[in-house]
């Protein structure tokens, strides 16, 4: 073994070690995209969870403003309820 140790060119050394850096920097390309796309990710999904409470927020007011909806809401449902029969299916 030490044979191999000391029959060992610089050459060699410097090659290995530049094939070691070139995989390091491969890996790290990847691994920084992968962060930058999941950043990516984060902002849009964040941007959206924004939109969906400006939106419930306008649903929640347009509901408010019609009390009337909700009676008729009532009276569908129980409508609704009295037609359970449509839902059996026929054999």
């Amino acid at each position: 073994m030490n044979e191999l140790a000391a029959n060992t060119s610089p050459l060699f050394n410097y090659g290995v070690l530049a094939i070691i850096l070139v995989v390091a920097f491969i890996a790290w390309f990847f691994v920084n995209r992968a962060s930058v796309r999941a950043s990516e990710q984060i902002q849009l999904l964040e941007a959206l969870l924004e939109e969906q409470k400006k939106q419930n927020a306008l649903l929640r007011r347009l509901i408010d403003a019609q009390p009337e909806s909700k009676a008729m809401q009532d009276e569908e449902d129980a409508a609704d309820s009295r037609d359970f029969i449509r839902l059996i299916p026929e054999r």
